[in-house]
């Protein structure tokens, strides 16, 4: 084989190579929902260091100056919780599909379910998350966002409070 063939060939089975060793940890951080919802599951949730485990964020309307509103479809791996926040503006979810979990600061842990809304009224301490084996999708509509609008994300939610 002539040098430069031989210079081509070895670039092209070093990008296969990498490309071959890509793909499988693209797969590994993202992973698709085994359950069935109207909207897509979103990209790896920008928000995540205000997360325990893996969740997902499609945004189906920012906030802006006509509407006011954020609606993000959120999806939630088995496990996966948010930390205890408030909204000033109050919040509602919408649950879609598989069994979560919330909890208002100093009451008990409510089991959640498709079609089960929860209405959150502003600065009311909360966490909302998935089941311990269960993948769980809710829609978050941030309400009164064009007076406020303002999360504040606390502690996480601890293993025990999450039993």
């Amino acid at each position: 084989m002539k040098p430069a063939k031989w210079i081509i060939f070895c670039m092209a089975a070093v990008l296969l190579t990498a490309a071959m060793a890509a793909k499988p940890h693209q797969e590994n951080s993202m992973k698709k929902a085994p359950i069935d919802t109207i909207f897509a599951q979103g990209e790896p949730n920008p928000y995540g260091q205000f997360f325990t485990g893996q969740t997902y964020l499609n945004m189906l309307s920012p906030k802006d100056e006509t509407f006011n509103a954020p609606i993000g479809n959120v999806t939630f791996e088995p496990g996966a919780r948010t930390h205890w926040h408030k909204h000033d503006g109050g919040q509602i979810l919408l649950v879609l599909a598989g069994e979560g979990r919330y909890q208002e600061k100093g009451k008990e842990m409510q089991i959640l379910h498709k079609g089960d809304i929860v209405r959150i009224a502003p600065n009311v301490i909360h966490w909302h998350g998935a089941a311990p084996d269960s993948w769980f999708v809710h829609i978050s509509l941030e309400t009164n966002a064009h007076q406020n609008g303002k999360t504040d994300w606390l502690d996480p939610v601890t293993g025990e409070q999450y039993k």
